[in-house]
């Protein structure tokens, strides 16, 4: 990324000021603004996150903000309440308090005298939910948004659950936030408070993994905040982007079919980063084209923006399977709308282990699989980070506790873009059951590489409100949905579609093994073919060379360590997938701060005991100045039996080598047709 040194607008920043809420609570703020805001005001951008401006989102905080502000904009970045240096509790995400505090915040930006009533928001993850959920809610001084990897559907297209399968992300980000909510307030900023801030977060913190497991179905606990309930109410334009490579690249197209205001959207090969940062690469030089957002929306410049077509996306080329990528090869195409009248379905019926060419014939057999727990331990991550390398592997020892259906070998190019179908007839042995469902990329020397996938508990197979058992040996149509993908698949490859009734540990298996049937002929898969021939129909401005401001100066004291390891013990029968991320100890030469990260996440199971998977995630985490230091430890530990979720759950507060503060949780959870 280039560095840019000279920016039109001389800037001030403000390290640190505080917002007044009305229940008598502050909440904690950087600002980065022009010098001549003092007498000629400027639009505002707000960034509202619960993850620490003052040191944990500090770096990328610097590359960003002081960039746009440097283009003529004043650019708030706000810790939430409970969070950073802000008062009060983090007890959950998105509830209604957190979205009233934000609208309290763009007011008080849009009366401060620097400020010319214009405002926007922008985020990446819960930022880019924040900023959508707040635009639903019609906040007077909004112009705009800008929103990076987020959902409007907080059900169906989160962490928590997909086809209505628990994943184990919902357990991973849980216990994030179990760690992320208990951190201490620096002294420095609030002085003598930070303890009792501190005590106040360890002793009313709660425990997310229980809320999030209590409902495993859609209720108004998900309906809440999740825009989907109701497009209309986003009045404002939007610019949404997300990545192939993520958990959350779904809802750009989401957004852009059912949103009725000026928008735009932008997918590229990347994981859950902002894209002038994107990896895989290629990044794009993101923030010259969130620049031309701003000026055209808060400033009210005819420059263009809305010209060229509605989504352009990263159409990727064929590659191995690897775990990460430096860069994925491929072009951009662009769409004039979407859904894109250009993009055709191709609907093939599933023959015996073989997909079928489009209009041929097919006798309807049946095919059973019963899937081992090892399905799955090649899955990578729901959302990937690229750090450590956590997108999936070689599929082919994932196909061998599957069933596998694969087309002929393609003699010409095939390009899809959207989301893959799968429609089956099944019939499974057992009430509770799920399907993963697998589309790869096969190379003549056979490696597999995944492309897209898509889960179902077959207990939501009519919807997510209201599951119901399946009745064993009954037929039942289901409905697949894949995650939405821009591929191309070249000629002499095939293409493969793979189900399996297990798929672990991406998502919690069923409580006890299930045999399903499947019966080809009436089953079938759908892709959303591109033509080939097409034009791009690409802006004919390309994107820039990604660039920022420069980056704050930190020194990596310690080196980290990155590990993904996949264990399977051939006497007692356990395997295990342990994850590390340690960032080791880096220092904020600005502030004089050390900070320690480490997590470590472990997925065990025992051979083919569907009750024996168990998820635990422990966090470490250290901020240190002179004599000051403080330490927060969190484990949480999730297993379960045939009718339960168990949670075990630590906290632990360290100031220096003595530990003030210890608690524990022991919760038990029914399982809800899950």
């Amino acid at each position: 990324m280039r560095t840019v040194t000279s920016l039109p607008y001389q800037l001030t920043e403000e390290e640190h000021v505080w917002i007044p809420l009305p229940d008598g609570l502050r909440l904690a703020a950087r600002i980065w603004r022009p010098v001549c805001s003092d007498d000629q005001p400027v639009p505002a951008i707000l960034e509202y996150l619960p993850y620490r401006k003052r040191d944990l989102t500090a770096v990328r905080d610097s590359i960003h903000h002081p960039y746009l502000a440097g283009h003529g904009y004043a650019c708030v970045r706000v810790d939430m309440r409970g969070s950073g240096e802000s008062d009060g509790v983090l007890e959950d995400e998105y509830l209604e308090q957190e979205q009233l505090d934000a609208e309290e915040v763009l007011d008080w930006i849009a009366n401060r005298p620097w400020c010319d009533g214009n405002t926007g928001m922008m985020g990446l993850s819960w930022g880019g939910f924040t900023s959508l959920q707040v635009a639903a809610r019609k906040p007077p001084s909004l112009r705009a948004i800008v929103i990076s990897s987020f959902t409007d559907d907080r059900y169906a297209d989160d962490m928590h659950y997909m086809g209505g399968c628990l994943l184990s992300d919902n357990v991973a980000e849980a216990s994030t936030m179990f760690a992320y909510s208990t951190l201490p307030p620096d002294p420095a900023l609030v002085g003598d408070r930070w303890r009792d801030l501190w005590l106040e977060r360890l002793e009313n913190c709660g425990l997310w993994a229980e809320n999030w497991l209590s409902h495993q179905r859609r209720d108004d606990y998900w309906r809440h905040a999740s825009v989907c309930e109701n497009y209309s109410d986003v009045q404002v334009p939007v610019l949404a982007s997300s990545g192939w490579a993520d958990g959350y690249s779904n809802a750009v197209a989401r957004v852009l079919a059912h949103l009725d205001v000026p928008r735009k959207g932008l997918i590229g090969p990347w994981s859950h980063k902002y894209p002038h940062l994107g990896a895989p690469g290629p990044a794009i030089g993101y923030l010259q084209e969130v620049v031309r957002w701003w000026d055209h929306w808060l400033k009210g410049e005819e420059n263009g923006v809305m010209d060229g077509p509605m989504l352009r996306t990263w159409m990727q080329e064929s590659v191995p399977p690897s775990t990460a990528y430096e860069d994925r090869p491929g072009r951009w195409v662009g769409e004039p709308s979407w859904p894109s009248p250009r993009v055709k379905p191709s609907e093939h019926h599933l023959a015996r282990h073989r997909i079928a060419r489009p209009g041929e014939t097919v006798a309807e057999e049946t095919l059973s699989v019963s899937s081992p727990l090892s399905v799955g331990q090649f899955a990578g991550k729901w959302a990937s980070y690229s750090a450590p390398p956590d997108l999936p592997y070689d599929q082919r020892e994932e196909d061998g506790g599957s069933l596998v259906f694969d087309t002929d070998v393609l003699t010409e190019r095939c390009e899809i873009l959207g989301s893959p179908v799968v429609k089956l007839t099944v019939s499974s042995d057992k009430p509770v059951a799920m399907i993963a469902a697998r589309l790869s990329d096969v190379a003549p020397d056979g490696r597999a590489t995944r492309v897209t996938y898509g889960l179902l508990n077959l207990t939501h197979r009519d919807g997510h409100e209201d599951p119901s058992p399946l009745e064993p040996g009954e037929r039942y149509e289901v409905t697949v949905q894949l995650n939405a993908v821009a591929q191309a698949f070249p000629a002499g490859h095939r293409i493969r579609l793979s189900l399996s009734t297990s798929y672990w540990p991406l998502a919690w298996p069923s409580p006890e093994p299930v045999m399903l049937t499947v019966h080809t002929g009436p089953s079938t898969v759908t892709l959303p073919v591109r033509p080939v021939a097409e034009s791009d129909e690409v802006s004919a401005r390309p994107f820039g060379e990604p660039e920022g401001a420069e980056p704050l100066r930190t020194t990596q004291l310690t080196p980290g360590e990155q590990r993904w390891t996949v264990s399977r013990d051939l006497i007692d029968y356990h395997s295990m997938l342990e994850i590390v991320k340690d960032a080791g100890v880096l220092h904020f030469d600005d502030i004089d701060l050390d900070v320690t990260r480490r997590v470590v996440e472990r997925y065990r199971s025992l051979a083919e005991d569907f009750c024996s998977p168990v998820a635990e995630t422990a966090w470490s985490m250290t901020f240190a100045r002179g004599e000051w230091s403080c330490r927060t430890e969190t484990r949480t530990v999730v297993s379960c039996t045939p009718t339960e979720f168990v949670i075990d759950a630590r906290l632990d507060g360290y100031e220096g080598a003595r530990r003030s503060f210890s608690r524990n949780w022991h919760r038990t959870i029914p399982r809800d047709h899950v």
